[in-house]
């Protein structure tokens, strides 16, 4: 009996063909004991929020009544501006296992700070919390921070399409030179697209 076409080998389409694939999360953040974190990290990367609007999220943030949701809209601090960001559906478990193990109620900040003087993680912190998964990992925690984070997603968006305007909304900047300062796109770049845009 002849095999069907799609189950030859070698013939098979890869898992991860049509979908933006970014590194894994180290894997020492999904032991027990790391839910915070695991939910902390996953966030900050699907969401591209600076960390001063990330660790002010509340659990209504991010949830329709007992579920998270698959989108989310925030107004940013910086510019007064609303940016919507999409729940990868590992941040939406991520997430769920966070609230449910801190019991986290819908106004409840969804990253409480341990310090009592502050009832949501500070941006020190979360500084700190990142450099601590960096040095992790064996990188230099002088090269990465919250913003390697916020740009993690942004960068890879912008490789695989090229769509400088659906990043810049992403970011929620204001103006298109300001994205393109951010993901540090060289000149060539910016000349190899005007080339290949026809007016």
């Amino acid at each position: 009996m002849e095999q069907p076409i799609t189950e030859c080998r070698g013939h098979r389409e890869p898992w991860n063909k049509g979908k933006l694939i970014g590194q894994k999360v180290p894997l020492r953040l999904q032991r027990r004991g790391r839910t915070r974190e695991l939910a902390l990290f996953n966030l900050a990367v699907d969401s591209k929020l600076r960390s001063c609007d990330l660790v002010k999220l509340r659990v209504r943030d991010v949830t329709h009544g007992e579920h998270i949701a698959a989108r989310a809209i925030v107004m940013q601090q910086k510019t007064q501006r609303p940016v919507q960001f999409e729940v990868t559906e590992q941040t939406r478990e991520s997430l769920a296992a966070w609230i449910r193990s801190s019991c986290r109620r819908p106004e409840d900040y969804l990253f409480p700070s341990r310090l009592h003087a502050s009832p949501h993680l500070s941006t020190r912190q979360d500084a700190r919390i990142v450099r601590g998964w960096v040095r992790e990992i064996g990188l230099n925690p002088a090269a990465y921070g919250t913003h390697t984070l916020r740009r993690t997603k942004a960068s890879l968006i912008y490789r695989r399409t090229k769509n400088l305007r659906a990043v810049q909304l992403l970011l929620g900047h204001s103006k298109l030179e300001s994205t393109v300062r951010y993901l540090g796109i060289e000149v060539d770049d910016a000349l190899e697209m005007a080339e290949q845009t026809e007016v």
